[in-house]
């Protein structure tokens, strides 16, 4: 579900307690999943972070996207929690802004999963969404 993305340039970013944008949140054991994940792609946590995105697909219309990343672009939002550092681009802020990102396990397997408050509708099996 999380791919490891190729090496990027080094850039200024701005954190979210500089800013005014709303929060992301992100759970404890999603944060110490993520984290885990990262070393095992020997990945340095201090600088790498899981990048959340937007896109465009699936048939509500847009679909959430969770990628590795060595460092955030200039422009990104930067979330910290539990030691893990979220990365957000400005056009997905404005659709998963206030969301939470959770890692669950159950009798249909295990994966992240993002509680987005925007949402006004999903697709039947829950892999897209419409604000």
């Amino acid at each position: 579900m999380v791919n490891t993305l190729a090496q990027s340039t080094q850039r200024m970013s701005t954190t979210a307690e500089e800013s005014e944008q709303p929060e992301i949140e992100v759970s404890e054991a999603a944060s110490n999943k993520a984290l885990a994940l990262l070393e095992e792609e020997s990945l340095d946590t201090d600088t790498a972070g899981l990048r959340l995105f937007v896109q465009q697909g699936g048939c509500a219309g847009l679909s959430y996207g969770m990628r590795f990343d060595t460092n955030p672009d200039e422009d990104d939002m930067i979330y910290e929690h539990h030691g893990l550092r979220v990365f957000v681009d400005p056009a997905s802020i404005q659709y998963i802004a206030g969301s939470v990102v959770e890692y669950e396990t159950g009798l249909q397997g295990a994966g992240f999963d993002v509680e987005n408050p925007n949402v006004v509708s999903e697709c039947g099996c829950g892999e897209s969404f419409r604000t």
